[in-house]
């Protein structure tokens, strides 16, 4: 009898915000997968780790998160089959994804892989865009604003057109994109109004104001609406 496969989202960075059933399910399950870089443990696996008990056999993904897309590719393959030696001997598996595994999570290309082979449980996390929305006390959206969820890396003319359709922008992998995200709101009349947050929910967490902000990690996030405020 094969074995269950579960995405486990952990959550943006505080492991306060892990969900009860994702607490449940790690502290069940005896295989334990995570991306990794090359060395060291992962973010997700430091996120979850109150709640990995010893002995848990470990599937550490590496990867050495570059524009390498044929080796990330490999690396999931590899992933891919050592989890599903296990799935096929009756061992469930549990893959951590930080943030939410099916909202730009690294649990997508194993559940490209596996999920017509094997059964599969999606256990939702709270989202970087919602903790930063809360931190930064900034509610994203209210009445029938549109919003846009906008990858930095774009061109400068994509993100120009999405937003000057939305009444509300996310921008999410920011770091040295930021030039071209502030050209963009400058134009718009919105750099003022954005909020700006880094390395949601860790210990070294810092909301800048706009003003401020000369560069910015790979992990932040800057909230504009365009009222200034979701409620007005």
């Amino acid at each position: 009898m094969t074995a269950t496969l579960y995405g486990i989202g952990v959550g943006p960075g505080d492991p306060e915000l892990l969900t009860l059933k994702a607490a449940r399910i790690l502290a069940a399950t005896p295989v334990i997968a995570w991306p990794a870089p090359l060395e060291g443990d992962g973010m997700a696996r430091v996120i979850a780790a109150a709640h990995i008990s010893p002995g848990r056999v470990e599937i550490p993904i590496r990867m050495g998160f570059t524009l390498d897309r044929a080796g990330t590719e490999a690396a999931y393959d590899c992933a891919a089959h050592d989890i599903a030696a296990h799935l096929a001997e009756g061992r469930d598996v549990a893959v951590l994804c930080e943030g939410d595994p099916f909202f730009f999570g690294s649990f997508i290309y194993l559940f490209a892989r596996l999920s017509s082979r094997f059964p599969v449980e999606v256990v939702p996390g709270v989202s970087s865009i919602m903790a930063a929305g809360a931190a930064l006390r900034a509610p994203l959206c209210a009445w029938d604003d549109g919003v846009a969820i906008i990858p930095s890396t774009r061109s400068e003319a994509e993100i120009e057109a999405q937003v000057s359709a939305a009444d509300a922008i996310v921008f999410m992998k920011v770091g040295r994109n930021l030039p071209k995200i502030r050209r963009v709101l400058e134009r718009a009349g919105l750099w003022d109004k954005a909020r700006v947050i880094e390395r949601i929910g860790l210990a070294d967490q810092r909301i800048l104001a706009p003003d401020t902000v000369a560069e910015l990690p790979y992990f932040s996030i800057i909230l504009v609406h365009r009222r200034g405020h979701a409620w007005l």
